[in-house]
């Protein structure tokens, strides 16, 4: 899979790694790819928790130990609030 972005939010604790993430998609275009990598324990409910609220897509997500990769598509604002 392909990316269009990175981001590093290793070191990073809750809430920072979604904020940053949010930050991020927003900037992003309709139906581009973030891969996002965390350490922070919390990430493994934070970041799905915000892709489900969001309306983004969490395509994937593993730990590669300690560091968790997530990749999220961005949808379009509308799409996000219906």
């Amino acid at each position: 899979m392909t990316w269009d972005q990175d981001l590093d939010a290793t070191g990073l604790l809750c809430p920072l790694p979604v904020l940053k993430a949010r930050k991020r998609l927003s900037a992003m275009s309709e139906g581009q790819v973030l891969r996002m990598l965390a350490d922070d324990p919390a990430a493994v409910i934070d970041v799905p928790h915000f892709c489900a609220e969001a309306g983004h897509e969490l395509i994937a997500s593993q730990t590669d130990d300690p560091t968790q990769v997530y990749l999220i598509r961005k949808v379009s604002a509308g799409a996000a609030r219906s």
